[in-house]
């Protein structure tokens, strides 16, 4: 039996992972969505980056999870990749689904070079928070007009500084077991990063023909993926 612990992205809490999650406990599973720092329901919070990791660290200490499938959507890749290292043995997989990847003393601004001054600057005028997308921003990635209705309801600001701080890597990535979920209507191919990260033995890719939010487009697909890398 997996331990899933699901990390959304950006904006989003726990509930976003509201269809994936009984289909992993109907293959007899175990699913843990959480909800970091700042967040959905954990909103008013202080969180930088680290305490992200802590975040997902601690909650697998505490339940004391073996076997462990650690899943990441985007922004959540940061914190999850450092997450994965330093739960050691009890790491199964680590499932980055199309997201960001951690570089030691890189951010999530600075692995968007083109978009880094935009969001710094929309930190900056929201008082230390990046406001949510609109509907208007989902278009063309496969969402129905009632799923992008879920994903604004259940967005909430994201604290700024979790985009802005560095993460912190003790041995190269690459060393992880790792799937990584590429998101076709959000580019054909992974960035440079992820690309180096593939010639890995230990790292494999598998193509989702839906955009960035397969949570919410393709659950039950995206579950069917997380139940095959925990077999891998």
């Amino acid at each position: 039996m997996a331990e899933f612990v699901l990390v959304a992205g950006a904006w989003l809490g726990a509930r976003a992972w509201d269809e994936v999650v009984p289909e992993l406990r109907a293959a007899g599973h175990r699913a843990h969505p959480l909800t970091l720092s700042g967040l959905a329901e954990r909103q008013g919070v202080p969180a930088g980056q680290q305490t992200h990791v802590q975040d997902i660290v601690d909650e697998i200490e505490r339940e004391d999870l073996r076997d462990v499938v650690l899943v990441g959507h985007s922004y959540s890749g940061i914190p999850v990749g450092q997450a994965a290292e330093r739960i050691g043995d009890r790491l199964a997989r680590v499932v980055f689904v199309d997201s960001n990847v951690p570089t030691d003393g890189g951010s999530f601004v600075s692995a968007w070079p083109s978009g880094r001054a935009m969001v710094e600057a929309s930190i900056a005028e929201h008082g230390g928070f990046w406001p949510p997308l609109t509907a208007a921003d989902y278009e063309g990635q496969g969402l129905t007009a009632e799923q992008i209705a879920r994903i604004v309801d259940k967005s909430t600001p994201h604290p700024g500084a979790t985009l802005t701080e560095p993460a912190v890597l003790t041995r190269p990535l690459g060393e992880l077991p790792a799937t990584y979920v590429k998101c076709l209507l959000d580019g054909d191919e992974p960035g440079d990063t992820v690309a180096g990260l593939l010639t890995s033995e230990h790292w494999r890719l598998v193509r989702m023909d839906t955009g960035h939010w397969p949570m919410f487009s393709q659950p039950r697909e995206l579950a069917r993926i997380l139940l095959d890398a925990a077999g891998a």
